[in-house]
């Protein structure tokens, strides 16, 4: 029987992975618990590829090796078992998975992605590549609001590629759009690979949120850039939209004020306003439009405001009226024989003595000279503090920074373009936006600015998420109990494959270091001199090689617990390894033989498209990938700047 490629290349690497195993076993004069260390975790990657489920093969390897690590003890192996599983359970970051992952199939099935696919094509009816685009955007918002990725390859793979193969598109580049702005959802927070990273390393996943944020908008945008300048090189690859795909279908009353789609809508419905030739439109009708058409306006201005008067205002600290022990205040308030400084001019002093040393007042104790009245010297000492309350009181504002001026200029600049291109088509669009897009910001803003400011943890902004994804679905009339009862049922199977793995996890890790696997991999690589930068390089080729066989999940779950002890030896910061790590994970959805996304769209694809085609499609993004990669590592200001603005790291 003759395998395929995809069989050859998977058994190569186990045959590798089992000669390297030969090799440890029959190079050393010795077998010791590191090495076995080592077998159990070339055996459970092994046993994943064969397709054993990830989880228990984790337990099950783990229970095996404490055992032998325990001499057969079965007592201490259980003891070690309940520890390490318990020790997950108690992990409080785990409760934002279902939270979340019940908030992405509310969202999903709310039915907004077709509403969002089609007036984000019609929006970018004119941008090379515009169908393309128009994927990797809504992937891109999508993924954000439901961070599954599956959910989204397959949506867009129903929606968006027979649009572009009926557009003449290369299906190549069409799948590849697909599958790389679907992975996404893995790395743009509430992304779930964060949440399990935050846990596995310690970070908190409230910064790794934050860092996350600009890395995954520049992998998208270079996605865009790529999609663009290719439509640009080779249009047949991507052909741009007829005339006839462009138009835009103005509604009955707004033909009848009247109006033509290149008419210029905000004089249109002022002139309806007083108009005669518009009798059977309801005036009421033309005010609900002109209200539309001025609430970006009215949106700008009170962000402007609000979020200004944030970033100028400095908070006060709280003055407590107390006084403290051994400060004068003044003649007139201290009490009658109470305890007050020695004379001084300007350092605590010693007490005047005739011998020069410290010595015991005789007799009782008694004031030391200066209690009964304060000295000239000392007035001034008073009435600082005083002085310096008007000083302390005006420094109450501080002036905006220079990221508020540039942001609000690129986002006035948008808002003077968009009245001044506001025609009848563009304004339907808008309003088409205005229905699936800003639902969705609102819900992603909700959610993620609670996070990234601080105003709630993960796991309550998982359920002000869930709670929001009820009310999209109810919105939309999509809300029923066959809806719910799928979404808790999809939920309930996804969190507990999640915090199985996790348990697992935690099983074989306890083994591992019980078995001093770690330690033994440490003198290896330390016993290698290398510098920061070839560490960092190393890491991330091997988490990439990682990605071909493995998921992201047994990659974050086995392996990071491996590198993570050696980031104090190289000075790396946890925070900006896990956002690298996450840009690189990417590459486990899009590289064979286990690209689940390319498995996700040959599922509803056309028959004619091929797996091979699909990977085809891929190679380029996963290029891109690695482009962004690279631009974080020479740039970490694109991941860390966030937190250190937020959290002052």
């Amino acid at each position: 029987m003759k395998l395929r490629k995809e069989l050859w290349f998977g058994f190569s690497i186990m045959a590798m992975v089992l000669v390297a195993i030969a090799w440890l076993l029959l190079g050393v004069e010795t077998v010791t618990h590191g090495h076995q260390g080592l077998l159990m975790l070339s055996l459970v990657v092994v046993a994943i590829m064969l397709g054993f489920p990830t989880a228990f093969t984790l337990m099950g390897m783990g229970m095996i090796f404490t055992w032998l690590a325990y001499d057969g003890n079965t007592t201490r192996t259980l003891d070690l078992m309940v520890q390490a599983a318990y020790k997950s359970m108690a992990n409080d970051v785990l409760i934002a998975v279902p939270l979340f992952v019940f908030m992405g199939y509310l969202v999903e099935r709310a039915n907004l992605i077709e509403k969002l696919f089609k007036s984000m094509h019609l929006a970018m009816a004119r941008v090379p590549g515009s169908l393309a685009v128009a994927t990797l955007v809504t992937c891109t918002i999508f993924a954000t609001a439901t961070g599954i990725v599956g959910a989204v390859v397959t949506l867009m793979g129903l929606l968006a590629l027979p649009a572009m193969l009926r557009a003449g598109y290369s299906t190549p580049m069409a799948a590849g759009a697909i599958t790389a702005g679907g992975c996404l959802g893995i790395l743009l927070p509430p992304s779930v690979l964060l949440i399990l990273y935050g846990a596995t390393a310690g970070v908190s996943v409230v910064q790794l949120y934050a860092g996350a944020f600009f890395p995954g908008l520049m992998l998208a945008g270079l996605y865009i850039g790529y999609v663009i300048l290719m439509a640009k090189l080779k249009p047949k690859w991507a052909p741009p939209l007829s005339a006839a795909e462009r138009v835009v279908e103005l509604p009955p009353l707004t033909r009848a004020l009247p109006a033509e789609t290149h008419q210029y809508a905000p004089s249109g419905l002022l002139n309806a306003l007083k108009g005669q030739r518009n009798a059977g439109v309801p005036t009421g009708y033309v005010l609900r439009q002109l209200g539309l058409v001025v609430l970006p306006g009215l949106l700008f201005v009170l962000l402007a405001v609000t979020s200004y008067r944030a970033v100028t205002t400095v908070e006060a600290e709280a003055v407590y009226d107390i006084q403290p022990i051994g400060f004068d205040s003044g003649p007139a308030e201290r009490p009658e024989g109470g305890l007050a400084e020695p004379p001084s001019q300007g350092g605590l002093q010693e007490p005047p003595s005739a011998e020069g040393g410290l010595q015991e007042p005789p007799g009782a104790l008694s004031e030391p000279p200066g209690a009964e009245a304060a000295p000239p010297e000392a007035a001034p000492q008073a009435s600082a503090p005083s002085a310096a309350e008007p000083a302390a009181a005006a420094a109450t504002s501080r002036p905006a920074p220079t990221w508020w001026w540039v942001g609000f200029a690129v986002l006035a600049i948008s808002i003077v373009l968009f009245y001044a291109l506001l025609s009848f088509a563009r304004f339907e669009i808008f309003k088409m936006l205005l229905g699936s897009f800003f639902p969705l910001v609102v819900l992603i803003l909700a959610v993620l600015g609670s996070i990234v400011f601080g105003l709630t943890t993960p796991t309550e902004a998982a359920a002000l998420g869930a709670l929001g994804g009820f009310l999209l679905a109810a919105a939309y009339k999509r809300l029923n109990m066959g809806m719910v009862k799928e979404s808790v049922y999809l939920t309930a199977k996804t969190s507990a494959m999640v915090c199985w793995l996790f348990v697992g996890s935690a099983i074989f890790s306890a083994a591992f270091a019980l078995l001093g696997g770690q330690e033994l991999i440490e003198k290896w690589v330390l016993s290698m001199n290398l510098t920061k930068f070839e560490f960092m390089v190393l890491s991330q080729i091997v988490i990439f090689l990682l990605g071909w066989p493995l998921e992201w999940t047994e990659i974050i779950v086995i392996f990071m617990p491996i590198f993570i002890p050696l980031l104090d030896h190289f000075g790396v910061d946890p925070l900006f390894f896990g956002l690298l790590v996450a840009l690189n994970l990417q590459t486990a959805f899009l590289s064979p033989p286990v690209a689940m996304s390319a498995f996700y769209l040959k599922g509803v694809a056309p028959p004619h498209v091929t797996l091979n085609q699909i990977f085809l499609g891929m190679i380029p993004f996963m290029g891109i990938q690695i482009l962004a990669i690279v631009l974080l590592y020479i740039w970490p200001e694109i991941g860390l700047w966030l937190p250190q603005l937020l959290y002052a790291r």
